[in-house]
């Protein structure tokens, strides 16, 4: 959900236009019975909320959901510090019209919506609509955030109308030949290691052998080709959808489609865009054409999307818990994702026995790091305003027998019995009667309790989990904007 928001978030910044995010989101379980639940927030069947029928094979009290607001799950009044959102129940307001008919299912309901005129405006005309089809995004283009001046002049940028266009048709050259033939079957994208190779292959052997990145752009430019700014993932794996591993790649110029250019003209005053644009996609859900631009959105990621302040408090004091529990030393951590990945049989290890000791066996290996680690030097993400986290450097490395943290949404009692049996600490050992008071109702809620574990996790002196989960990608964020050494984590496909 929160990577979702946060590409919603840029795009409104890069069109100059304010976000709408949904004034609630579904909380999917609840800690305790249902009923304890649904006396803090509204019960609703998950199928009959989102009109889908994937959980009606489950007991139906498998089938119920919690709405709970938005503002919940991140610090929706820091986030609008540095960009315009609002949500529906918002916007609705604004245009007089009741919050009673936000759409159950997050869609935007192109009819109700834009019954009503903005109060603030003498004019009585309702608001008017763009819709942006799903296949406009990027079928058969590069969606980028937007097309620089210098580019769209030296590609020969044509304007239709607005500042839509078109590039200029030229011939193919040699080394743009060469990168096109470098490109595996399906991919629109260069790696930047086979750009060195193979401009390293084309071009003046004496400037690409000592040549910065700019003799390299260079080079790709006199040939029809662009330098696109993006992320790796922690693990090479877009599931992720973290920002701390910045990294570039090359692609023809003629397959660039600025979002800025295509849909910046539009004078309507909502603008949709229809569909799911997040699946396979980097983070941002469009790649950036300076290294600015992409900087820019690192931060946002890191820092204007912050945890609410109950959920920092909380999660500093868990942490010191566990530092008492390790005797005083550094504590190790790990996200064990089973539940839906167990049904679907992404888990990491079939049997619950085995995905233990497969998450034990890393974090052995974490404390070897850590061991080193604590010798110095410190290092952090390649991230802006980052500064290193110097507890490595204050506490011993845990000792061989140390407990360790599991963060999991497993709630078979044997499994988690197994769990306690072999070493793990869960969120329910270190949670007292004071902290939920503390914090509040919501802490009920299991969507909520995982976002105070992301918060927790971000402490440990190292971190293990799967790759193939936005919510190990949400803790890897969270350590590197506390200034976490990129050693003392893994994230594993």
């Amino acid at each position: 959900m929160r990577y979702i928001i946060e590409a919603a978030v840029l795009h409104g910044r890069i069109l100059n236009r304010t976000t709408i995010i949904p004034s609630y989101i579904y909380a999917r379980a609840c800690e305790f019975d249902n009923s304890v639940c649904a006396a803090y927030a509204t019960m609703v069947n998950r199928g009959d909320a989102t009109a889908k029928d994937e959980w009606r094979q489950l007991p139906i009290e498998k089938q119920m959901a919690w709405r709970i607001p938005v503002s919940l799950m991140f610090n929706l009044t820091h986030l609008r510090e540095t960009h315009a959102v609002i949500t529906v129940s918002d916007y609705l307001r604004l245009h007089n019209i009741s919050a009673d008919v936000e759409t159950t299912n997050g869609h935007w309901d192109t009819d109700l919506y834009h019954r009503g005129a903005n109060i603030f405006s003498d004019s009585r005309v309702e608001p008017s609509l763009y819709v942006i089809k799903n296949e406009w995004y990027d079928a058969g283009v590069i969606r980028v955030d937007q097309l620089p001046q210098t580019m769209r002049e030296r590609g020969g940028w044509n304007i239709t109308h607005g500042q839509v266009g078109s590039w200029a048709i030229t011939e193919e050259t040699p080394l743009s030949k060469a990168l096109h033939d470098a490109m595996t079957s399906g991919a629109s994208v260069l790696d930047w290691d086979t750009v060195l190779v193979v401009v390293g292959d084309n071009n003046d052997p004496l400037e690409t052998e000592s040549s910065s990145t700019g003799g390299i752009a260079s080079a790709l430019e006199e040939n029809g080709w662009e330098v696109l700014y993006t992320y790796g993932g922690a693990c090479g794996s877009d599931a992720t959808k973290d920002v701390v591993v910045p990294i570039r790649q090359a692609a023809p110029r003629s397959l660039l489609r600025g979002l800025y250019q295509d849909f910046g003209f539009i004078e309507q005053d909502v603008l949709l865009l229809r569909g799911e644009v997040h699946s396979g996609r980097k983070p941002g859900a469009l790649k950036f054409t300076t290294l600015e631009s992409r900087e820019r959105y690192t931060q946002t990621v890191l820092y204007d999307f912050r945890l609410t302040d109950n959920v920092i408090d909380l999660a500093d004091q868990l942490s010191s818990r566990m530092i008492e529990k390790a005797g005083g030393r550094m504590w190790m951590g790990a996200h064990m994702r089973r539940g839906d990945f167990a049904t679907l049989k992404w888990a990491m290890e079939p049997s619950f026995e085995a995905h233990l000791a497969r998450v034990k066996r890393h974090l052995r290996d974490g404390r070897d790091i850590l061991h080193f680690v604590h010798r110095g030097p410190l290092y952090t993400y390649k991230i802006p305003l980052g500064q290193a986290d110097r507890t490595p450097l204050l506490l011993d490395p845990p000792a061989d027998h140390d407990p360790f943290y599991i963060a999991t949404d497993e709630r078979d009692p044997t499994n988690l019995t197994y769990l306690r049996s072999q070493g793990a600490v869960l969120i329910s050992d270190l949670l007292t009667i004071d902290d939920r008071r503390t914090f509040g109702w919501s802490l009920m809620l299991t969507d909520v309790l995982s976002v105070v574990e992301q918060a927790t996790l971000a402490h440990a002196a190292y971190f293990y989990a799967h790759a193939h989960s936005s919510v190990a990608g949400g803790v890897v964020n969270l350590r590197a904007s506390h200034g976490a050494d990129p050693r003392t984590a893994l994230l594993e496909t």
